[in-house]
């Protein structure tokens, strides 16, 4: 957990050392907001750049389970979100409104832990297997770790006017596409029939590959409040 927050230290340094560089003549307002939303539960600190421009570094963080079927496999997820950001918000405008470009550290997971049928059956490839003899079936998905953002919003967090205020993002990591696995533990087949239940195993694993070949985008929603010091 401590090489998590790695990235976001270079980014940190590098917004205080602009806010500082920029030498103007009022005190630098340093702006916080949290938010809910697409990625959890996350926590931001805004510093102006610019009179438009400001930088903005933040954590998210949120875990949730949930049912779901694998083709013909019934599965307990798990999913973890953990994303820091490192982000620019334009204001072109003076009425609040921003555009927001970036990069996010993304440590977002689901870990998979396959349930047997009625029957106490998982069916691979087409082929029933009896869970006492195939054992435990788990995998995992994960994205690529550096996601570049593009999105806009309402809100600034710097602003001149200290005190409390709503903030808002709509936009979209670039996630790429997913890198799955699905493991087995504790066969007893035999040789023969625990080389086969892992080439079936394969062939799902490779299923769900490509079943998530079209979720490179992850939507990112999220409201919140902010308050300027």
């Amino acid at each position: 957990m401590a090489n998590n927050n790695k990235p976001i230290r270079p980014a940190l340094l590098l917004v205080v050392l602009a806010a500082i560089s920029t030498g103007q003549a009022h005190a630098i307002n340093l702006g916080l907001s949290t938010e809910v939303g697409t990625t959890g539960a996350g926590i931001h600190v805004s510093v102006p750049i610019t009179s438009t421009l400001n930088a903005r570094v933040g954590a998210n963080y949120f875990n949730y389970s949930f049912y779901s079927r694998i083709y013909r496999i019934g599965c307990e997820a798990s999913a973890k979100l953990r994303t820091f950001d490192a982000l620019m918000d334009w204001f072109p405008f003076e009425n609040g409104f921003r555009l927001t470009a970036g990069a996010i550290y993304n440590r977002n997971t689901v870990d998979i832990e396959g349930k047997p049928d009625e029957n106490n059956n998982y069916q691979l490839n087409g082929t029933d297997y009896s869970a006492n003899l195939v054992g435990k079936i788990h995998g995992n998905v994960a994205f690529k770790k550096y996601a570049p953002y593009l999105g806009l919003g309402y809100g600034n967090a710097a602003t001149p006017d200290k005190g409390w205020g709503f903030t808002a993002d709509a936009g979209v990591m670039f996630q790429g596409r997913a890198s799955t696995s699905i493991n087995s533990t504790n066969c007893t087949l035999g040789s023969a029939g625990c080389a086969q239940l892992a080439s079936d195993i394969a062939t799902e694993n490779s299923k769900l590959n490509d079943k998530l070949r079209g979720y490179r985008m992850y939507p990112v929603l999220r409201v919140g409040m902010r308050y300027t010091f």
